[in-house]
This record gives structure tokens, C-alpha cells and sequence, in this order.
């Protein structure tokens, strides 16, 4: 089966906390399954106005009752995975169960961090990636965790209480297809919100045949018939000046295994009048 979410950023437009949950209420009275927040803590000049997406997010989870909630993704580099994990923890208690984590090295490298004092070297971001998760899950087991790593040191500690979600709250990780690294990444977790590099705009969403090729390769490297969530999407509004439904669009992409469609802002940014009217219309399912 193929859920819906609405994905938006956490800037400009959107850095209204208001605003968003007015949105997340009107999505779950629509029958919207997810909704989602980017984390930028910058986002370039031309951002304006932004807000913090964990705030956000514990608003919206205290305003509505059924909708996934989560973020599109959250750059584990740039936060201390201690604070992030209690920060998950409470939401996931304040949810009752509801979120996902997504999780990435995060971009731009300049504006979000090099800028602001944080590495903008993609390897070096990977390797905290890597062992950041490694201590947040750890400290999500709610049982005795020490970690001695190349970036993050912890001494014997416990982190009280556990997620409401066993074995524990949902990762997906963003990855960037051809790139093969983080696909092995993607494999060892829950899911993966995959990108593709291209020279004229930096990385663009995956076509189906595409993301066909990407869950061959993740296969190759997990159970294959372990749950795995696949995170794509794009915007569907204006199909019909184009001569085209949403059921053609999106039906490759569940064909090819994807499991999520993430309803986005589109570019140039749609500003936040078109959505309060485009969300309460609903998901635009299959059939």
C-alpha cells in the first residue's frame, strides 16, 4: 500500500509554527497518512524567516492523533545525538508511537554548516552520521551505553525512558543515488528518502526506473523482505495543464517499490496561501 505525506520546509512561508499546524490538521482531516518538516537551521539568505522543525513537529503532534510525523531530514551532523535522542524520545511519547526520523550529512555544506562553524567536508559529516546513530540507538535501548568513537565519547550511561516504538523509532536515511555508500547506509536501517545528483541543479527527485535500480542494490545488502520504507515524490499540482493524472505519476513509483509519496512545495517554492485549499482536497490516490 502506498501512504501520502505532505513534506514542506521549515522556512520562509512555512517558519509560522501556526501555520503548519493548521496544515497537519487540515491533512489528517483529509486523509493524509505523514507530515513531514525539512531541518535547515539556515537555508541560505534567500530563506528568510526559520523555524525549528522539532518545536514545530511537538505542536503538531499534540494537535492531531493519527497523522506519521517526522523530518525530511534532520542532518544528525549539526545536532549532539544526546540531545537529539531525548528530543525524539519525547516526541515519540508526546505522539503516542507516530514518528519516523529521517536522517542525512545534510546541504547545503557552506550555508547550514561550514558558514556556521560545522564541518563542510561530506566525509567528514558521513563518519558523524554513521557513529551518531550508532549512539542515538544506543541510547534509545534505555539500557546501560558507553561509546568511544572518533567524533563522539560517552561514558556509561542510561537514557530513560525508551520510545513508545519497539525496537525502536523508525530511520530513514536520505541518500544520494549514484553514490553507493549510502545506500549500504540506507540498507541497515528502515527506509531511505533517495535524491540524484545532476550537474545542472545539484540533485533532483528519482525517476521510477531509478529507484527500481536503488532497491536492487539496497537488497543486495539487507534481508529483502525485511520492512523497507521508500520515501519519494515531488509535486503533483498542475498535472492537468500538463495532460497528465496523478495515478500516471505516481503508479511507476509504487510499482518500483516505493512505499511513500511525499507531496512537496515544488520549485519555484509554492507560497503558503495555494495549501491550505490543496491539502484539505486529500491524497491523490491510485484508485
Amino acid at each position: 500500500m502506498l501512504r501520502y505525506a505532505i513534506n514542506l520546509p521549515n522556512f520562509g512561508d512555512f517558519a509560522d509554527p501556526h501555520r503548519l499546524v493548521d496544515l497537519a490538521r487540515r491533512a489528517e482531516a483529509a486523509g493524509w497518512d505523514g507530515f513531514f518538516l525539512w531541518d535547515h537551521i539556515r537555508a541560505g539568505e534567500w530563506a528568510g524567516p526559520v523555524t525549528d522543525p522539532w518545536v514545530a513537529l511537538a505542536a503538531v503532534a499534540g494537535a492531531t492523533r493519527r497523522l506519521t510525523l517526522g523530518t525530511m531530514v534532520t542532518p544528525l551532523p549539526r545536532r549532539r545525538p544526546t540531545t537529539l535522542a531525548r528530543q525524539t524520545v519525547t516526541l515519540d511519547h508526546l505522539s503516542r508511537g507516530r514518528l519516523v526520523l529521517g536522517v542525512g550529512i545534510g546541504w547545503p555544506r557552506d550555508v547550514d554548516f561550514a558558514d556556521l562553524g560545522d564541518s563542510g567536508d561530506d566525509r567528514v559529516r558521513a563518519a558523524q552520521l554513521d557513529e551518531g546513530l550508532e549512539v542515538l540507538t544506543g541510547l534509545w535501548s534505555g539500557e546501560p551505553y558507553s561509546f568511544n568513537g572518533v567524533h563522539y565519547h560517552l561514558k556509561r550511561t542510561q537514557f530513560l525512558p525508551p520510545p513508545v516504538q519497539q525496537p525502536r523509532i523508525p530511520i530513514w536515511v536520505g541518500a544520494m543515488w549514484p553514490r553507493r555508500r549510502p545506500f549500504r547506509r540506507a540498507a541497515r536501517w528502515d527506509g531511505m528518502v533517495p535524491l540524484v545528483q545532476d550537474p545542472e541543479m545539484d540533485f533532483r527527485p528519482p525517476t521510477a526506473p531509478e529507484v527500481a535500480e536503488m532497491l536492487d542494490y539496497v537488497g543486495e545488502h539487507r534481508d529483502p523482505v525485511a520492512p523497507f520504507q521508500v520515501a519519494v515524490g515531488g509535486t503533483l499540482s498542475g498535472l492537468a495543464d500538463q495532460g497528465m493524472t496523478a495515478p500516471e505519476v505516481i503508479g511507476p513509483y509504487h510499482e518500483a517499490g516505493a512505499t511513500w509519496w511525499m507531496e512537496a512545495i515544488g520549485w519555484p517554492l509554492r507560497p503558503y496561501g495555494f495549501w491550505p485549499e490543496y491539502v484539505s482536497l486529500g491524497p491523490p490516490r491510485l484508485g
